[in-house]
């Protein structure tokens, strides 16, 4: 492919990103198994459009690959599950969820930001509750509807969370 060609099919692939990116904006805004079904598909279809067709593209002419936002690819931060998750005796389910419910807010915020949260305020009460315990509860409270997420929550930097409407007072 011609130098000229892959400007113009950067320059609307680009173009596309962004149009998905607002799409996904939206999908936020709909109803949990809505926003699950649309968001893995509109993931999928991001990821190939990346892998698929920009990096060739990029691979032929580096120049023309824009600098990322945040300098870093989106990557599985933890791969904990929660049935994989031993609290410490001391701690029980229902406490990290009160801990978790105190903290979180009614807007989106960064995955990452509330496991520091969370994290912080365990250390704060001498609870000995790693990150990934705490992103892995965050994943679980996800997957049953009890607060909202979007993206994958295994990415901390590159998903969100917030409270449920009705939980909102």
């Amino acid at each position: 492919m011609k130098r000229e060609q892959a400007v113009r099919i950067n320059d609307h692939l680009l173009d596309a990103l962004a149009a998905l990116d607002q799409a996904r904006i939206a999908i936020a805004g709909l109803g949990k198994t809505e926003r699950i079904e649309l968001g893995d598909w509109l993931h999928d279809i991001v990821l190939d459009l990346e892998e698929e067709v920009l990096l060739p593209i990029y691979r032929q002419y580096p120049d023309l690959e824009p600098p990322r936002r945040d300098g870093e690819l989106p990557t599985i931060t933890s791969e904990l599950t929660w049935d994989d998750v031993r609290l410490p005796s001391s701690v029980t389910e229902h406490q990290l969820d009160e801990i978790i419910f105190s903290l979180m807010e009614p807007y989106w915020r960064k995955t990452a930001m509330m496991v520091i949260l969370v994290m912080n305020r365990c250390k704060e009460l001498g609870l000995l509750i790693s990150d990934e315990m705490i992103a892995a509860r965050l994943k679980v409270l996800s997957d049953s509807d009890r607060i909202e997420g979007i993206g994958d929550i295994r990415m901390w930097r590159h998903s969100e969370v917030r409270l449920k409407d009705e939980l909102i007072n």
